[in-house]
């Protein structure tokens, strides 16, 4: 499966439409956005551009991107308002995720976006009348996608996990999946299969740091937000376990007939969380970045009043995974096999807490 062309969050407003099904990793990204915009504070004050060079890559679409965009302006222009000499910046913002996204999504609020926003900044200060440009920029961020030193401050929130294709290693001679049973890593992989998804990651992410560090600037800097684990052990109670769950919940639909156990035995995912050991060894080996800060945190279990913490899950994974589900197995499957995962999520909270882990780096271009 052609990843690059299949995969993207759901679009448009609907019930399984990423906007309506985000709120996990909005959630995520507030938790350390103090430290996202000190970082980018710390990377306008260091160069003072006339005009701010920003990128979210990873950007999707929905309310979550323009939040962020929003909390960025605010935060420069209170540190330019500090200042008396210091004129604000026009901001250039650069909205990127794969030709599969449903940018359409962001560019028909952009005109309520830009009315409001500038309202604010207007009557907060008669000193802010400095422009904001966004675009959207489609392309696989696993390569170069901007030109030479035209960025100051690059973004990716729940973006890094995912794999540019499925780990070929993977597979033996003949095309069959060595992981039969298992969507990830688990307790019944082999070590080959851990090391295939190594493998992709350090591909990918050396090529991502390569990419990253001829468009940025010198004293910009990057903050990347994504999934991975506490040490060296693959299989946890977090994210592996996540997909676990996923691949029991194939498994109900295979006792019924509703599903293959071949299809399921085809099926992989295209998802690695590192330990901070890998984030750390493949900055080193690259050479461009300082990794000026590290945190990794937990998101606290969704306790709204509408639907359970399984509901929640499932509806955001569901959100992500379903152009791939559906490309592999069909659309028919979708509303079965998500209720049952929902309903494995919070079967197995009543055990015990499901934790997966979460990183924030901050990278300094050298």
């Amino acid at each position: 499966m052609d990843v690059e062309k299949v995969f993207c969050m759901n679009g448009g407003l609907g019930e399984n439409s990423y906007t309506q099904n985000s709120y996990l990793q909005k959630k995520g990204s507030d938790m350390v956005k103090h430290i996202t915009l000190k970082s980018l504070e710390e990377a306008y004050v260091s160069t003072t551009p006339e005009s701010l060079g920003i990128a979210d890559l990873g950007c999707s679409s929905g309310q979550n991107t323009l939040s962020t965009i929003r909390e960025m302006v605010e935060a420069i222009d209170k540190t330019t308002y500090k200042f008396s000499n210091i004129t604000p910046p026009e901001y250039r913002v650069y909205l990127n995720d794969l030709p599969t996204n449903d940018f359409n999504a962001v560019f028909k609020i952009l005109p309520d976006f830009y009315k409001e926003l500038n309202t604010e900044r207007h009557l907060w200060s008669q000193k802010l009348k400095s422009s904001i440009y966004i675009a959207g920029y489609p392309g696989t961020f696993y390569g170069r996608l901007f030109p030479d030193k035209c960025l100051h401050f690059i973004y990716s929130s729940y973006s890094l996990h995912w794999l540019s294709r499925i780990p070929p290693g993977l597979y033996d001679k003949e095309g069959h999946s060595i992981n039969k049973g298992s969507f990830y890593i688990s307790k019944s992989s082999s070590l080959q299969v851990s090391k295939a998804y190594l493998d992709q990651f350090q591909e990918d992410f050396s090529l991502f740091l390569q990419s990253r560090s001829k468009e940025l600037q010198s004293g910009g800097r990057m903050v990347l937000i994504l999934l991975g684990r506490r040490d060296r052990t693959h299989v946890d109670r977090g994210n592996s376990f996540l997909w676990e769950l996923l691949s029991r919940s194939f498994a109900t639909l295979v006792s019924k007939g509703e599903v293959e156990q071949e299809k399921v035995d085809e099926y992989d995912a295209h998802f690695y969380a590192p330990s901070k050991n890998e984030l750390e060894h493949e900055v080193k080996k690259e050479g461009s970045f300082e990794m000026e800060r590290f945190e990794m945190f937990e998101i606290e279990h969704y306790s709204g009043p509408y639907m359970s913490h399984g509901t929640a899950v499932a509806r955001t994974i569901r959100a992500i995974q379903e152009s791939m589900i559906s490309q592999h197995f069909g659309e028919e499957i979708l509303d079965n096999l998500f209720e049952n995962y929902g309903n494995l999520i919070d079967e197995e909270m009543g055990i015990e807490e499901i934790k997966p882990t979460s990183f924030i780096s901050v990278l300094k271009k050298l």
